[in-house]
């Protein structure tokens, strides 16, 4: 059916709104901050001294922001790791409607729905040293020797920033389940009769039938690590020494600082919005209808 005129333009009068925003906060905020990035200036916009690309080539020489996008990938591909395996097979119970797997499901669902500032609040309080749940719980136990300091050594700070992607996994159980009910259960039922085991059916059959479930929630977990900020500052704040810091603590810290340089502060932005876009187009491309892979044949 054809559209007429009339009707494009009261499809475009519905989406205006959305346009405007999109256009006021988001492509002149971009633009602003890559304009700004070129200047050496203080959070006042006053009295700015245009530098060039010196921001960016102090951005890019410093270990410290390096680092931090270093984390950014590290967080990521601990999520994506936990997300593909705890992910994958609590998602297989829950479909085999196994007895107490509703109550298992809940316990990684709620998680997820739930604002991760909350879970990180949550996770600070247990991990404290001298009076957190966790030491607490070891010490009425008897196991006084396992009490650690878990948010102040360099090591133990990093897997506990990365556990609580254990308690993320809800959206990629979503993702699996999804895909679950497309699957032709002829292909399992074939498997069963030529004699795979549950172990290799697992593997062998089912994990790449989920293929479309795995791009998902590689290209997003790896776009949403680029954003998070809440998990790495309430629970160590980037520390110690800079050791868990992610590029959003990063920059959130060297623009709070006393006469810090925000043209620096923009450039290291557009740096990471860079990496983030460049993500964005390899799932662009992924998905693309033309190349057949963003559909089931």
């Amino acid at each position: 059916m054809k559209i007429s005129g009339r009707e494009h333009v009261v499809g475009f009068m519905f989406i205006a709104p959305l346009l405007i925003l999109f256009a006021v906060f988001l492509v002149y905020g971009f633009y602003f901050i890559v304009n700004a990035s070129f200047y050496d200036q203080t959070l006042s916009f006053r009295d700015a001294t245009f530098v060039g690309w010196d921001n960016y080539v102090t951005a890019l020489s410093d270990n410290r922001f390096l680092r931090s996008i270093v984390n950014n990938l590290i967080y990521s591909a601990a999520a994506i790791l936990i997300s593909l395996s705890v992910g994958f097979l609590i998602s297989v119970i829950l479909n085999m409607g196994i007895r107490g797997s509703k109550l298992l499901g809940s316990l990684f669902f709620i998680p997820s729905f739930m604002p991760l500032a909350l879970i990180a609040m949550v996770f600070s309080i247990m991990l404290e040293f001298r009076f957190g749940t966790l030491n607490q719980l070891l010490h009425g136990i008897g196991l006084d020797f396992l009490a650690q300091r878990w948010l102040s050594d360099p090591t133990l700070a990093y897997m506990s920033v990365i556990s609580i992607s254990v308690f993320l996994i809800g959206l990629s159980m979503m993702y699996y389940n999804a895909d679950m009910t497309t699957i032709n259960t002829g292909i399992l039922e074939a498997a069963v009769i030529d004699g795979a085991g549950f172990g290799r059916m697992l593997w062998n059959v089912l994990f790449p039938l989920l293929k479309n479930a795995h791009k998902t929630i590689i290209l997003s977990t790896l776009l949403g690590s680029f954003r998070e900020f809440e998990r790495v500052f309430l629970l160590t704040q980037g520390g110690p020494a800079g050791t868990t810091e992610n590029s959003s603590v990063y920059i959130y810290s060297f623009a709070r600082s006393a006469g810090a340089n925000i043209g620096y502060v923009c450039a290291a932005s557009v740096i990471v919005l860079l990496i983030a876009l460049g993500i964005s187009v390899i799932q662009l491309i992924a998905y693309h209808p033309r190349t057949g892979k963003g559909g089931r044949a």
